[in-house]
């Protein structure tokens, strides 16, 4: 076996945003099933928060929960200065807070504009900071992954707010791996497609009884399998990867030219 150059990280605290429900919960799970203690946040729902902590607790894991609202600018880094106290670090902050959004933009308000923004980016750069900041103190590396969409790389009619916040995570996502790579933290993307989740209206179990004829694998995906890409960027398998975005969406991304040629009507227009 040959020498591996890379510092040593051996991840044990981390911080899950939106843990509440869907791929947060799954993700904080799994990180509790690698041996991570898990900050957990909810922002409307405080009962499926707390069963997230008992999941993890199950696993012989620490669980804090906290209150988050990514679109509270002023008080939202806080809370991620709250859990990694109570933590007693931070090794791994997963930024999957956020809003879906679907009105056509002709329709969309400043304000609903604004509160997607607010909530999806202008949030989601104040907690990631605010960690990386706590990560640079400690002097120990560590791992930023922000949850995307596909649609940080391909629009979808009537999201245009959330289509322009998830482009705008990405990019920053990209700038933090420039920045940060010489103090061994890490930042990368991951960018889901159609999840069986909550935000979805669907249960994690209709990930394999929904049919799919758009998708090459012909299903919707079950958070888990977003919560397992997700903590490989959190180990310490992913030493060499930063600045990259890891599209899991069942090949969906692939249909753009197969799509465009065997429509045959313009349902599509209206999302």
């Amino acid at each position: 076996m040959s020498d591996n150059p890379a510092p040593s990280f051996l991840p044990r605290l981390a911080i899950v945003t939106g843990s509440d429900s869907g791929i947060g919960r799954e993700t904080a799970i799994a990180l509790a099933e690698d041996g991570l203690d898990v900050g957990i946040t909810w922002h409307s729902d405080e009962e499926g928060a707390e069963e997230t902590a008992r999941l993890v607790r199950a696993e012989g894991r620490r669980a804090f929960v906290s209150q988050l609202d990514t679109s509270e600018l002023e008080a939202c880094g806080d809370v991620i200065d709250a859990l990694a106290a109570d933590l007693g670090g931070l090794d791994v902050f997963v930024n999957n807070a956020g809003l879906g959004q679907h009105t056509p933009f002709l329709e969309l308000g400043l304000d609903d504009w604004r509160d997607i923004i607010a909530t999806d980016l202008d949030g989601a750069f104040v907690c990631l900071q605010r960690a990386a900041k706590i990560m640079v103190d400690a002097a120990s590396g560590g791992r930023l992954i922000a949850v995307t969409s596909v649609h940080e790389h391909q629009p979808r009619v009537g999201s245009s707010a959330y289509d322009a916040a998830k482009h705008g995570l990405g990019g920053l996502m990209k700038s933090l791996a420039l920045e940060l790579g010489e103090f061994g933290i890490t930042a990368n993307s991951v960018a889901p497609g159609e999840i069986s989740t909550p935000m979805n209206n669907a249960e994690a179990d209709d990930a394999g009884k929904t049919h799919r004829p758009g998708i090459p694998l012909g299903r919707p995906g079950h958070p888990r399998e977003i919560a397992d890409v997700i903590t490989f960027l959190a180990s310490a398998k992913s030493s060499y990867v930063t600045g990259a975005s890891f599209v899991a969406d069942g090949g969906m991304l692939q249909m753009g030219p197969q799509g465009g040629s065997h429509l045959v009507s313009d349902d599509w227009r209206r999302g």
